[in-house]
């Protein structure tokens, strides 16, 4: 057992350096076809009820961690294989290449004033209504995803997967995904999805909060006004875990992030978020910097939890 831990830890960093080189599977990604049956399944349960949501998230869920219950145990005195299987997983469920290169192309259409452009681009990173928004909005909205995603596609499943290896990796996204399909507030979602929305604030609780402190400790000489921007504003966001990170992001960053934000026509108040100017294109590029070295930081608490 053992051996098969530290080849647990071994595929951990494996997959994350797939991720840094090759980013997402460019074909046949797996969360992409687990989305397609989550959507075809939904189509066939929904309705407009709590109950309903509960069994879809179970079925959802509870099939994608299962399967990744039965490769632990296939695996189980076979330590090349777990490496083998624990790796593919975490290249699988990562994205921290992918948010790096968003950001970065945020960050240049920016510089370039291709402002129609870089509102299209925003729908790569996040949920947000960004027509007419201009430059300064568009950072913003780019800086807060670059953060909140560095724990949602990073810091939380590479955790989830030192403390409970590949059904950790596989739950966790399966789960992470279920939220951005059906977590959102509208009429069709409010009751069916209840149960995936709650369920995602609970696995990302303990991740957002070890992300904030792994900021922290990324900021350098400005790690005193991360710690304090964080200590004070995180619990400023109405999501319970998406705060946490950002505000740390913007004590560790010298900006200030929130506001009011739409989406589908709905107005939320995201609280503030730092004591700095807003962010600009430059900003937004040393978001992705500070990212990738707290996603760095978070590998190595992964791997220590592995072992």
């Amino acid at each position: 057992m053992p051996r098969c831990r530290s080849s647990q830890a071994a595929g951990l960093v494996a997959g994350y350096a797939a991720d840094v080189v090759f980013g997402d599977p460019r074909t046949a990604h797996p969360v992409a076809a687990f989305g397609r049956a989550a959507g075809a399944l939904e189509r066939r349960l929904w309705s407009d009820s709590r109950r309903a949501g509960l069994a879809y998230a179970g079925i959802c869920v509870g099939t994608v961690t299962g399967a990744g219950v039965l490769v632990q145990r296939f695996t189980r005195n076979r330590p090349f294989a777990r490496f083998v299987a624990t790796a593919v997983a975490t290249w699988v469920v990562l994205g921290g290449r992918g948010l790096a290169h968003e950001g970065t192309v945020m960050a240049d259409l920016l510089d370039d004033a291709d402002l129609p452009s870089a509102r299209r681009r925003l729908s790569h990173l996040c949920a947000r209504d960004a027509t007419g928004l201009e430059a300064p909005e568009l950072a913003r909205a780019a800086t807060e995803s670059i953060a909140e995603n560095t724990s949602d596609a990073v810091i939380a499943p590479l955790l989830w997967g030192g403390v409970a290896g590949i059904p950790g990796l596989l739950g966790y996204r399966a789960l992470n995904t279920l939220d951005a399909m059906v977590g959102y507030r509208s009429p069709r979602y409010e009751n069916f999805g209840w149960a995936s929305a709650r369920a995602d604030d609970v696995a990302n609780l303990v991740p957002s909060r070890v992300g904030a402190v792994l900021t922290v400790l990324c900021a350098g000489k400005s790690a005193g006004r991360a710690w304090r921007i964080w200590r004070r504003d995180g619990a400023h966001h109405p999501s319970p875990n998406a705060g946490q990170v950002e505000s740390a992001f913007a004590g560790a960053l010298g900006i200030r992030l929130g506001g009011v934000n739409s989406y589908g026509g709905r107005a939320e108040d995201r609280g503030t978020l730092g004591d700095g100017p807003a962010p600009d294109a430059t900003d937004l590029r040393r978001s992705v910097r500070l990212s990738r070295a707290v996603g760095l930081a978070a590998l190595a608490v992964a791997v220590a939890a592995a072992r």
